[in-house]
């Protein structure tokens, strides 16, 4: 299914709001052992599912690369949500995290990694020329840049108050 692409410039409207970005990923370090690397793989669909259907876990939304290396960008609204989604032992990630680290931790089949950045509103600078909705406009507001937003120090630097800006 084709998306819709936006001519012109646009970024994110984040209504002057921190926001908690989390990379993780799992590199098929031995791709030939197919059938551990799926099973691993297997996990996040179910959990991004889990996501979804709940706006109040706190994920805003997310993107996501296939390849030996595998990379998941999320968009949280706190680094709280997310730790309380990966402890809670009712959502669909702490029993497949404890079967890896009990299975396959070690073993150098498949690599698995994570990061997680709080980046205040003032440090978020994104642009977006000809692109569907992506990334964290996707996940937040996408918007016409406008007077106010048209230079990157400018979008890094604003913290205005939402519809502040106007498009051009």
């Amino acid at each position: 299914m084709a998306q819709q692409v936006f001519p012109g410039r646009y970024t994110a409207d984040i209504d002057g709001e921190s926001v908690t970005v989390f990379l993780i990923g799992m590199r098929a370090n031995r791709w030939w052992k197919v059938g551990t690397v799926a099973k691993v793989a297997a996990a996040m669909p179910r959990m991004l599912q889990h996501l979804a259907s709940d706006p109040a876990s706190g994920m805003l939304g997310h993107e996501q690369w296939f390849g030996r290396t595998t990379v998941l960008l999320s968009y949280w609204k706190s680094p709280e949500h997310l730790r309380k989604f990966a402890a809670d032992r009712e959502s669909p990630h702490l029993e497949p995290w404890r079967r890896f680290m009990k299975e396959l931790s070690g073993t150098g089949d498949v690599g698995v990694w994570h990061e997680t950045y709080k980046v205040p509103a003032g440090g978020i600078e994104v642009v977006y020329n000809g692109m569907p909705s992506f990334g964290l406009a996707k996940a937040t507001s996408h918007i016409p840049i406008g007077p106010g937003s048209n230079t990157a120090k400018q979008r890094m630097g604003r913290t205005a108050e939402p519809g502040a800006r106007s498009s051009s």
